[in-house]
């Protein structure tokens, strides 16, 4: 057996500018996504931990740390039944955590007293990165399930940096990271909705989107930046494509919320509706 992979990367050359990716079949049936880097080859699970390891048994590190900063594993507790002395699972891929499991969140005063050490932030922000990989890839498959499926997921880590970091800089770290995995959840939404022919709930996932994303920014004091985000004019060219795949009824909804709102002097929702109204093919 060889272990020199020229003749893979021979037989699949590198294309610049665009995110080479493509499912392969192992031998016991079981899928991988390979994605082809200028360098070699990425290869992911499709479900669980993108490197495939369940450290100390949990299916990731976000999992274990929301297990123990729920109460539901006890600091100095064994993780459920898996054996991290065995490096392989029942797939044949490397189960064990190289870097051991996860050290249970601080505890200095019962809840209240629940943080993330820096290195600990670390660890779940490398992990989230393997997420970020895999659902690139699986946009580019258009397996939009999946991606909805891991964006989730990563929203749910910079949620439980942003409430348990113990250092500020590292809480305010995942700020930049929000609006794009915000972004990518709300088209893969719409995506899903384009799928099964339904345009009008794209474009209720795409406003969703925008919505979260102007709440964020207000949360993090910098509205003047949602105008100019790029997450957010990515969200607002592809609901301008689908404008003219909505029902003819779309526009008469709209001024019907526009005469609403306006005659509750909700004027900041009229001018919002009002610019919806404008952008709508006649």
């Amino acid at each position: 057996m060889t272990t020199d992979i020229s003749q893979l990367l021979d037989d699949w050359p590198y294309e610049p500018g665009k995110i080479n990716v493509r499912l392969v079949e192992r031998p016991d049936g079981e899928q991988r996504i390979q994605v082809r880097l200028d360098l070699g080859v990425l290869q992911l699970h499709l479900d669980g931990r993108p490197d495939g390891q369940r450290p100390d048994g949990f299916e990731s590190l976000l999992d274990l740390v929301e297990a123990q900063v729920d109460g539901g594993l006890d600091a100095d507790a064994d993780g459920p039944a898996a054996d991290l002395d065995d490096d392989t699972d029942d797939t044949g891929d490397t189960d064990a955590d190289p870097s051991g499991p996860l050290p249970p969140p601080r505890r200095s005063d019962g809840e209240a007293g629940v943080s993330l050490s820096s290195e600990q932030v670390g660890l779940l922000r490398d992990e989230a990165v393997q997420y970020y990989h895999r659902y690139l890839a699986l946009l580019a498959l258009e397996d939009f399930e999946r991606v909805v499926r891991d964006t989730t997921r990563n929203l749910r880590v910079l949620n439980v940096i942003e409430k348990y970091a113990a250092s500020e800089e590292d809480r305010q770290s995942v700020a930049p990271t929000r609006a794009h995995v915000t972004m990518m959840r709300a088209r893969a939404l719409a995506s899903l909705a384009l799928r099964d022919n339904e345009p009008k709930a794209a474009v209720a996932a795409i406003d969703e989107g925008i919505d979260a994303l102007r709440r964020h920014f207000e949360t993090i004091g910098h509205t003047d930046m949602f105008e100019r985000s790029t997450e957010v004019h990515v969200l607002q060219g592809m609901k301008q494509a689908l404008m003219p795949k909505l029902p003819v009824s779309q526009k008469a909804e709209l001024r019907k919320r526009l005469d609403d709102a306006v005659s509750q002097e909700n004027y900041r929702l009229a001018a919002i509706l009002r610019d919806e109204l404008n952008s709508m093919p006649d």
